[in-house]
């Protein structure tokens, strides 16, 4: 049982603690995205090139997803304050620095090291979250830290958009610091501290650490190959297999070494294993609705990074009733009905999100983006609830990474997948004939490269077709989206526990000796 706050001697400042957790998940979803809008000026201005460009994305995925396995037991050993503090320092510095930078080269260094700091932010603070709130407010909790989380992402090309309209591209990292430093105030005032450290016997698995960094770098540096050279590329196909096969011998290893790096015992918790598995897909589908939307908003209905980062919000607002509804849903009809339900809205939201024509206006969007966010907290709060309750209380931070880990992977090789399918239904619908090989090329490259095209040759019939080739494209990668959604109620239905720990009623959490006088206690 996790290390929970009791429900007695609360501290009022506990919100506030809250707020100082989401402050640091938020610059991270906002990290992940507000490059995205710089890339152009970042080629005109340092002369970045296409391969370039993909790794400033790539870069920081990498760095991100490698980070977090090892984040989370230093976590454990030394306490989640200090690495989590240490993460966010790490983050702003990383700004400063790519803020300076004088060629791409630089910047995808900095994302780099971005990456590692958001390695460590997003587990350890979701690890601190049993130890401030108790099990009957927890949910809650999650709801809000998820909403942090997954807000970040369409408000920064809003915030980027908006940052290259007044100032230079170098605003898009400086932006974070002053954000880094409110975090790091916040979390050293309001974090329950994490008491004198522990002398951990056990020794650090360095030979599992390095399967699993060499693993998961093999399989995300093939994954970032996919757009530009496909799946069948031996570019590909070869860091794929060889991640495979490293990711193969760190199980082996953690099965059989005495001090793992991951307790993969815990799969062995049906809470664990399932909750898990359910937010993979949760996030998976989600993750095709962030990649898709924005996209159909710039290139078919016409608007700027800031518009669509506005026009994103209903999905936001649905996500946020569905933390407020959540709480009180689950305990009266339990776990096992409330995720499928909302698995089930978030399907019906793609369902009718592939509805869309090319000749449909906002309002459509607006409607299934909201219900596709209420099904979205429906789902995700409650399982994530769920997997939280399920940690051994002298091992959070080990889950959390372990459960962050699986769906950053998972979230990497949906966008590659889901972007495959994107790609082959608008190349399926593009009638390129009769234009000039170049024009081709750039229309078969994106709606964007179509559009300039068509402005250049004059040629409307041409922007009507890649419009709709487009939204032909998005509508196949949505119903790939509610497939996952429903398949992920099915699983739902058949293997959650009936009762859960998120849905009984709080009592005294099990704590260990050393950490019962702290729990919950925050800092005067």
């Amino acid at each position: 049982m996790t290390n929970q706050a009791p429900d007695r001697d609360r501290s009022p400042r506990r919100w506030w603690a809250l707020a100082a957790l989401t402050l640091s998940v938020l610059i991270v979803g906002l990290d992940g995205t507000i490059i995205n809008v710089a890339l152009p000026t970042l080629s005109d201005e340092l002369g970045a090139t296409s391969a370039q460009l993909q790794w400033i994305g790539g870069g920081y995925l990498l760095a991100l997803s490698v980070g977090m396995l090892p984040a989370g037991l230093l976590g454990d050993r030394y306490g989640h304050r200090r690495l989590l503090l240490a993460g966010i320092a790490l983050f702003g510095l990383a700004s400063a620095a790519g803020s300076l930078a004088g060629s791409a080269g630089e910047v995808i260094a900095a994302r780099a090291v971005l990456g590692l700091g958001a390695a460590m932010i997003t587990p350890l603070s979701m690890a601190i979250l049993p130890r401030v709130f108790g099990r009957d407010e927890l949910p809650r909790a999650i709801g809000v830290w998820t909403a942090a989380t997954a807000v970040g992402m369409p408000i920064g090309p809003l915030v980027g958009g908006w940052l290259l309209d007044h100032f230079w591209w170098g605003s898009v990292f400086l932006f974070n610091v002053p954000v880094t430093v409110l975090a790091v105030v916040a979390c050293l005032r309001l974090l329950p501290a994490d008491g004198p450290r522990v002398r951990n016997t056990k020794p650090f698995d360095y030979l599992g650490t390095l399967l699993g960094t060499l693993g998961i770098t093999a399989l995300v540096y093939g994954t970032v190959e996919v757009p530009g050279h496909g799946w069948v590329s031996p570019s590909v196909l070869a860091p794929l297999a060889a991640g495979a096969v490293l990711l193969a011998l760190f199980v082996r290893r953690q099965r059989r070494t005495a001090a793992p790096l991951v307790d993969l015992g815990l799969f062995t918790d049906g809470t664990f294993r399932w909750g898990s598995v359910i937010t993979v897909f949760v996030n998976f589908a989600v993750m095709g609705l962030l990649f898709v939307v924005p996209q159909y908003l710039q290139a078919v209905l016409g608007n700027d990074a800031f518009g669509s980062g506005l026009r994103l919000l209903p999905l936001i607002g649905g996500l946020m009733v569905a933390a407020t509804l959540a709480e009180p849903l689950v305990p009266r009809l339990g776990a096992r009905v409330v995720i499928p339900a909302g698995l089930l809205l978030l399907a019906g939201g793609a369902l009718l999100g592939a509805t869309t024509g090319p000749d449909d206006g906002y309002g459509l969007a607006a409607g299934w983006l909201s219900m596709a966010g209420l099904g979205f907290g429906l789902a995700v709060v409650p399982a994530t609830s769920m997997v939280i309750g399920s940690l051994p209380e002298d091992g959070p931070g080990t889950g959390t990474s372990l459960l962050e880990t699986i769906q950053q992977l998972g979230g990497v090789l949906g966008v590659a997948a889901l972007g495959s399918v994107l790609n082959a239904g608008y190349l399926a619908r593009l009638p390129v004939n009769g234009l000039p090989d170049a024009a081709a090329d750039a229309a078969r490259g994106s709606v964007t490269g179509a559009d300039a095209v068509a402005e250049r040759l004059h040629d409307p019939a041409l922007l009507v077709s890649a419009h709709g080739a487009f939204v032909h494209g998005m509508s196949l990668t949505l119903l790939v989206c509610a497939a996952a959604a429903v398949l992920a109620a099915g699983l739902a239905l058949a293997f959650l526990p009936r009762r859960s720990t998120t849905t009984e009623p709080a009592s005294a959490p099990t704590t260990r000796p050393d950490t019962t006088a702290r729990a919950g206690e925050l800092p005067a």
